[in-house]
């Protein structure tokens, strides 16, 4: 039996990069009962229709879209017993240039939807008397973080914060969750943002490859091996946990 034969899954941000290959990684796992959810219907019904899954679109920025979206994925599948949430904004901004509306609009994508998809998977959980696993992908910035990225930085730590308190909170429901501190990953998304911010040129990704300890940047399906775990029935009992996935070790300094 595969570890996600009994799964119906929600991927909020699940038609590129690191969502897709979550979903495509829970298909492998044996996950018939997916949902993808995000902005865009075209890039999001082709990748459904490959997975063999629905789509949904949501936008993250607005918790009642959230909140209508996980009620949608329960009623194509019946219940949602796995989420996760791999949708965020990544846009530029410091200490010193970050406007008002910037800032409530990162909070309102990586950290109200999240919280209120959280909620109502949960609500709907213990309504219907069944356990359910959630993950929260996050960020190694939930640590410090770049200057260009403050607001970004701060909506995922306060996701981090989020991830444990649901975690505590929900645990006698045998409800799970769960977050990963991804590292610099390559994705398509990583390679817009390089592009538009910071002037990168074709090459950029083999060149920044070139520095990293290990010859590479974090790469999407490794991260959707240690999702697929998290979200099953193999990490048991595991609960609260923010897991960092880098190769680059919070705390440690030049020697």
């Amino acid at each position: 039996m595969k570890p996600h034969e009994n799964t119906s899954a929600l991927i909020l941000g699940g038609t590129q990069g690191l969502g897709l290959a979550i979903a495509e990684r829970l298909v492998a796992d044996g996950c018939s009962r997916l949902v993808l959810a995000a902005r865009d219907p075209v890039k999001g019904e082709a990748a459904a229709s490959r997975l063999g899954a629905s789509f949904v679109a949501v936008d993250l920025a607005d918790h009642a879209d959230v909140i209508a979206c996980v009620n949608r994925a329960t009623v194509i599948m019946g219940q949602v017993n796995a989420l996760c949430i791999a949708g965020a904004s990544t846009e530029r901004g410091s200490i010193l240039d970050t406007t008002p509306d910037a800032f409530d609009q990162m909070f309102a994508v990586n950290t109200k939807g999240p919280f209120f998809a959280i909620q109502r998977v949960a609500q709907l959980a213990r309504e219907a008397g069944h356990p359910a696993s959630i993950v929260a992908i996050q960020s190694m910035v939930v640590h410090c973080g770049q200057s260009f990225l403050a607001p970004y930085s701060a909506s995922k730590a306060a996701l981090a914060n989020i991830t444990k308190n649901a975690a505590n909170a929900l645990r006698h429901d045998r409800i799970r969750v769960n977050g990963i501190n991804c590292g610099w990953m390559d994705t398509p998304g990583e390679d817009l943002i390089q592009k538009k911010y910071h002037g990168a040129k074709e090459g950029w990704l083999e060149a920044a490859e070139a520095r990293q300890p290990f010859g590479m940047l974090v790469k999407p399906h490794h991260v959707a091996g240690l999702a697929s775990y998290l979200l099953g029935p193999q990490s048991g009992v595991m609960t609260g946990a923010n897991i960092d996935f880098d190769q680059n070790v919070n705390g440690a300094y030049p020697e």
